[in-house]
């Protein structure tokens, strides 16, 4: 399926993001593993958490939905999981299978692991290494690609993992397997990465233990330890708001308003670089929920200026830098976006994708191997007119149609199909503001 998004004066209206994909994914897995029903509310029903609710459902949880975005989880507990009588399918989803990597490890059962093509070619190896040395074993294809077989242990050995790179799938990950480990497990990381899973495991009955270190920064844990179940309120994904937000700020006379967006403080890198851009963003009534504070977002559109945020900030805005880079093309001066080596492995590479959907259409753009350089020269000089190819990549897919918004002509995206894996409704969304998007032939 193709969208085409024709280009609006501005934008304006008030809404509510859909819920969090990566809280959601870990209500599921949570709620499976502890002992009692987990009500969750706000849960993301988009096809990678989907993907995650049908898999727990394979270890034999109990989960049901009683209405949109209510579901139930109930978990295995004491039992622990069941073994799957057939390969999971993870779809497109990275966190859904790395977590489920994680949280099956302790058991002593065999798990088949599949996804579609995007997902089996993104590197697994970097979860499976640290929990072969806990004691599981692996059998997958070169390089450590899906499919991949999983067979547990159930008397994990704890220890503790330097990694290179932040990365939140892999420490939730060995977490999790560290509940089934006899003594401390944990994670040093060079950069604190987003902590979603330390937040739920402690309000599961699992405190995880953080300090900085001389080596970076440390996560850890305390096996064996049960889970307990208990409510999850999903706030809006800041992610899924960065689209709206970007096109309010791209279109001057915009204004809107995004309600319970999470302001997890390792997730508003994206906010924090537009309002050095000059972005006007306001945030009102924040609170805290389930343990992550959220507010209210109201964004109007202003002209922005070109901006270098440091590499360090790149892990808490690693899901926005395709929008950021939007943002960056319709801005006056220089861009120098960096520090996102990772985005060479996500669902696409990111970072070649977004240049060359960029200079196809008009925008002055250097390739760097950890990011790019943009040359904004304002709205005028984004002349649009291209047909993307996302190559099933749903956030590439929509930067893309914010960008048609604000282009002098429309842009058209192919495999559009593939937003509903993050965001479900993203067009009708949109089109709550007066955003222009239709299907194109």
């Amino acid at each position: 399926m193709r969208l085409m998004a024709h280009p609006v004066r501005s934008i304006t209206g008030r809404a509510r993001p859909p819920g969090d994909k990566s809280i959601s994914h870990r209500s599921l897995i949570l709620g499976a593993l502890a002992t009692g029903r987990t009500e969750i509310t706000g849960l993301l029903e988009g096809a990678d958490v989907l993907n995650t609710a049908a898999a727990m459902r394979a270890y034999g949880a109990t989960v049901e939905q009683s209405g949109p975005g209510a579901w139930t989880v109930t978990g295995r507990g004491a039992l622990g999981f069941a073994e799957p009588t057939a390969p999971i399918d993870f779809g497109n989803s990275g966190t859904g299978v790395r977590l489920t990597m994680g949280a099956a490890a302790r058991f002593p059962i065999l798990s088949v692991f599949t996804g579609d093509t995007s997902l089996s070619g993104r590197p697994m190896a970097r979860v499976m290494d640290p929990l072969d040395q806990m004691g599981t074993s692996f059998l997958s294809r070169k390089g450590g690609l899906l499919p991949v077989a999983l067979r547990g242990q159930p008397d994990l050995h704890p220890s503790f993992h330097q990694q290179k790179v932040a990365s939140a799938q892999v420490k939730s990950a060995i977490l999790l397997a560290g509940l089934g480990a006899h003594g401390i497990t944990g994670v040093i990381e060079p950069k604190r990465s987003r902590d979603h899973t330390e937040r739920m495991l402690a309000a599961f009955g699992v405190p995880v233990e953080t300090k900085e270190t001389e080596a970076g920064f440390a996560a850890y844990l305390t096996g064996p330890a049960a889970l307990t179940a208990a409510p999850v309120q999903i706030p809006a994904d800041p992610s899924s708001a960065a689209f709206a937000t970007v096109a309010a700020a791209i279109l001057e006379g915009s204004e809107v308003r995004l309600e319970d967006v999470c302001l997890n403080p390792l997730r508003t890198g994206l906010y924090t670089t537009l309002r050095e851009m000059g972005a006007d963003i306001s945030i009102e009534n924040e609170r805290l929920a389930a343990g992550e504070t959220i507010g209210t977002l109201t964004i109007r559109g202003t002209a922005l200026r070109g901006v270098s945020p440091p590499p360090g900030r790149a892990s808490d805005m690693i899901d926005e830098f395709p929008i950021l880079a939007v943002a960056a093309a319709f801005a006056q001066g220089e861009s120098i976006l960096s520090g996102a080596e990772e985005l060479r492995v996500k669902e696409s590479d990111r970072i070649a994708m977004m240049v060359k959907g960029l200079r196809a259409c008009g925008v002055e753009v250097e390739e760097r191997p950890d990011g790019m350089v943009i040359h904004g020269r304002g709205r005028a000089h984004v002349k649009g007119g291209a047909l993307i190819e996302t190559h099933g990549d749903h956030r590439i897919a929509m930067s893309f149609l914010i960008l048609g918004l604000g282009a002098q002509e429309p842009v058209t995206v192919e495999d559009a199909e593939m937003i509903a894996t993050s965001f479900p409704g993203f067009k009708a969304f949109m089109a709550a503001f007066g955003a222009q998007i239709t299907e194109a032939s």
